[in-house]
């Protein structure tokens, strides 16, 4: 496991500012954490070198991109070793209902997370690309009916930050 990374007040502002909108401008950032640009855009570099800020994202809607249907597929893969877990990622991943997979510990070794245009194109997500596969053991399909993002994702609170 990595490691956590020293952080400031001002890079704890930072991420919290980028997480809420990844599109400001250095300038403002600048002057919202009250730093010179400069120092701004070195602060953000270092983030990025350091792995704490892994990419930007655009949010989609995903019904407006024609997919309506979220579900979350929790899935058994038996046995569950390597050389048919990691086989069974790339080929979960490729789909393109798929946005995100997570592995899990408990009952259930797989979550995806998959967006599709319809009941029956998850139907045959499920049917066709999951449970023809011999090593998926079973698929529970939760459907998602609304959805709620958390906040900024910050480090736990500590008595000692710097500067």
């Amino acid at each position: 496991m990595t490691a956590s990374v020293e952080l400031s007040t001002v890079d704890l502002e930072i991420l919290r500012i980028l997480q809420n909108d990844a599109r400001v401008s250095n300038k403002e950032l600048a002057a919202a954490v009250g730093v010179a640009p400069s120092t701004c855009l070195d602060r953000v570099a270092r983030l990025r070198g350091t792995g704490v800020i892994t990419g930007q994202h655009a949010q989609v809607d995903a019904e407006k991109l024609g997919r309506p249907l979220e579900a979350f597929l929790f899935v058994q893969v038996r046995p569950h070793r390597r050389p048919l877990v990691d086989p069974f990622i790339e080929h979960l991943l490729a789909q393109p209902e798929v946005r995100a997979v997570y592995h899990l510990t408990g009952p259930d070794d797989f979550l995806a997370h998959v967006a599709t245009t319809s009941a029956s194109e998850l139907q045959r997500l499920v049917l066709d690309e999951l449970t023809s596969r011999d090593e998926v053991a079973r698929v529970h399909t939760n459907l998602v009916f609304q959805h709620w993002s958390g906040g900024p994702l910050l480090p736990p609170v500590t008595s000692s930050r710097g500067s």
